[in-house]
């Protein structure tokens, strides 16, 4: 189980700053556990667009893996989490299916980074989403989420598997855990913070 490392408000702004409002997306392929993960970490009460799938959707949706899911994603997920006095993550959390992919651009706008959470069990199905995310210049991070039973995958192969530069951080998380969920947000808001530094 992954805790959130300890933050401190000195971590994320200047003195004097006002509360900032910092915009993250949450993404992954269909299925992989993006309402779930902002419903574990949210403050307040996560608003989503959860809609029975129907037995049309068999025809468009690969429910090979998850045959137990029984709604899905039909617009975006929203939650909130305050990490500081000043520094305050709004979660956008975007529908999985391709067939809902334009969507994706107006999520994206204005976005700081973005989660990109990955089955290790469908890696095949995350190329597309990462596809997407570097097309609209995102800083991302990986946050693999490791279900019941499923062997954990060497971090080594997963970024062959999925290509990523060397720095890309890649962690592992229980997207049900709210400490869990934490610390991969975490790990992106430092990943983020570094390279925006880096720029100055």
């Amino acid at each position: 189980m992954v805790s959130a490392p300890s933050l401190g408000e000195q971590d994320y702004v200047r003195d004097g700053a006002s509360q900032i409002p910092v915009k993250i997306l949450v993404v992954g392929h269909f299925a992989v556990g993006k309402t779930t993960f902002i419903g574990a970490i949210s403050e307040i009460e996560p608003l989503t667009t959860e809609e029975r799938m129907t037995q049309a959707a068999e025809h468009v949706d690969d429910l090979k893996g998850v045959r137990s899911k029984t709604t899905t994603t039909v617009a975006m997920d929203f939650g909130r989490l305050t990490i500081s006095d000043r520094i305050v993550l709004y979660l956008f959390g975007t529908p999985g299916q391709q067939r809902f992919v334009q969507m994706w651009e107006d999520l994206a706008r204005g976005a700081l980074g973005a989660l990109v959470l990955v089955d290790p069990e469908r890696l095949a199905d995350s190329f597309g989403v990462i596809d997407l995310i570097e097309q609209y210049g995102l800083e991302y991070a990986i946050a693999v989420n490791h279900f019941d039973g499923t062997p954990l995958r060497d971090e080594a192969a997963l970024r062959e598997a999925l290509d990523l530069l060397d720095d890309t951080p890649v962690v592992t998380c229980d997207a049900r855990d709210e400490k869990s969920s934490a610390g991969a947000l975490t790990t992106l808001v430092r990943f983020l913070l570094d390279r925006a530094r880096q720029e100055q």
